[in-house]
């Protein structure tokens, strides 16, 4: 494999990553800033709490489409260029920091639930599913998009293993796994303290 067009793929994924549909949204549709209420996350939860469900499912759409994406193009290119799985799931990994860390927006991003589903549903469908199904078990169940995004981002290696076997991609999916979990540290205080906001309730302070 050519390590060129590899790093021009993962260099074009954390770019398309870095666009956050929450602020790109949000302005479109004449709504705050969500970096500027509730949790400060542009995320679609934190708009959901804007009353808008159209702005949120947009950005939901949005930030999980960017993921899936990036690696649907590496993947139809992935012949030309010699890309293998591991390359895949490093292009995934890219969009995935650029939504944490967009270049676009002063690389104040959200915690990358849509965009880590996106990413997983492009590499593996079966994969995607099935952390998708740990998400969506524990939100209904719970209702904490947080205690659900958790939950799926200590899964979602565990499924590639049993699903795939252990190999090199386990190492962009657990540093992908990790940083998610990172990005809820707040959260996981504020769920330890009994505190924490549940899915569609209204925030009003950062």
């Amino acid at each position: 494999m050519d390590s060129m067009p590899a790093i021009v793929a993962i260099v074009l994924a954390y770019l398309l990553g870095s666009v956050s549909f929450a602020v790109v949204v949000s302005r479109a549709m004449g709504l705050a800033d969500p970096r500027s209420y509730g949790s400060g996350n542009p995320g679609a939860t934190n708009v959901l709490r804007t009353g808008n469900r159209t702005a949120a499912i947009l950005t939901l759409v949005g930030d999980a489409a960017k993921g899936a994406v990036a690696v649907l193009i590496a993947k139809a290119v992935a012949a030309r260029y010699g890309f293998g799985d591991l390359t895949l799931a490093c292009v995934g990994l890219a969009a995935f920091v650029g939504h944490l860390f967009p270049v676009f927006h002063g690389f104040q991003g959200g915690k990358g639930v849509a965009t880590a589903a996106g990413v997983l549903l492009a590499l593996s469908p079966w994969l995607g599913l099935a952390t998708l199904a740990t998400w969506i078990t524990i939100a209904v169940f719970f209702r904490y998009s947080s205690l659900a995004a958790l939950a799926a981002a200590v899964f979602a290696p565990t499924y590639y293993a049993l699903l795939a076997g252990v190999d090199a991609v386990l190492v962009p999916l657990g540093i992908m796994s990790v940083l998610l979990i990172l990005r809820h540290r707040k959260n996981i205080s504020n769920l330890i303290a009994g505190t924490e906001t549940r899915i569609g309730q209204k925030k009003t302070a950062a």
